[in-house]
């Protein structure tokens, strides 16, 4: 129980190192006071550019792999393998980290990067069709919030239809996380019922002239 405690804390610990707030120390900015305050790779890109941006997907996808693939199994000895559900709850773990950072007072992003570095642990051919459902939404709406919540539900949906019952923890991961990302998007969803949310237009299909 103290092994799997300990796991527990390092995959948290490891969701808290935040790519945007380590780059923004190495340039002397903090993105959670620009923007709109999160401190996630859409911000990133809103206010540092996409080089920025790049690093902290990169980062943020990084943390959430080594949470779900190498935590689990940090100093595996034993004969006996770790509990089947130990690498999701690394990965939510790490998710939780990355929302709320314990080295950042707290305040961290929304965890869809994180989330995405769990799944190329756990299912990694069913990240290119999300993706694809990531880019399909925001060409349609411009919403990379909508796009993103989307996305998540895609993700439990995708699970049910391809595993069916074949892989149950992976299926109750999806939905806790769907539940997450939505929890994590909330002033998104305000912002877009009251018509203030940003959009990128600049990707949108039917965008106006």
């Amino acid at each position: 129980m103290i092994d799997i405690i300990f796991k527990l804390a390092v995959a948290y610990l490891l969701g808290s190192v935040m790519g945007s707030l380590l780059l923004g120390r190495a340039r002397g900015v903090d993105i959670r006071l620009t923007g709109s305050g999160n401190a996630g790779g859409t911000n990133a890109l809103r206010t540092q550019g996409s080089s920025f941006a790049l690093g902290v997907i990169i980062i943020d996808i990084g943390k959430g792999w080594l949470a779900a693939a190498v935590v689990p199994v940090l100093g595996f000895v034993s004969s006996t393998p770790p509990p089947f559900w130990l690498p999701y709850a690394c990965g939510a773990a790490a998710v939780i980290g990355h929302v709320f950072p314990i080295f950042y007072g707290f305040r961290g992003g929304k965890g869809a990067a994180t989330l995405v570095g769990t799944l190329l642990c756990y299912a990694p051919l069913l990240v290119p069709p999300l993706l694809v459902v990531f880019v399909l939404v925001i060409m349609l709406t411009g919403y990379v919030g909508l796009a993103t919540i989307v996305t998540s539900e895609a993700f439990l949906v995708l699970v049910a239809v391809v595993y069916q019952l074949d892989r149950i923890p992976l299926l109750a991961y999806a939905g806790v996380m769907g539940m997450v990302i939505i929890w994590t998007h909330r002033s998104n969803i305000m912002r877009m019922m009251q018509g203030t949310e940003n959009r990128n237009t600049k990707m949108m299909l039917l965008r106006r002239q």
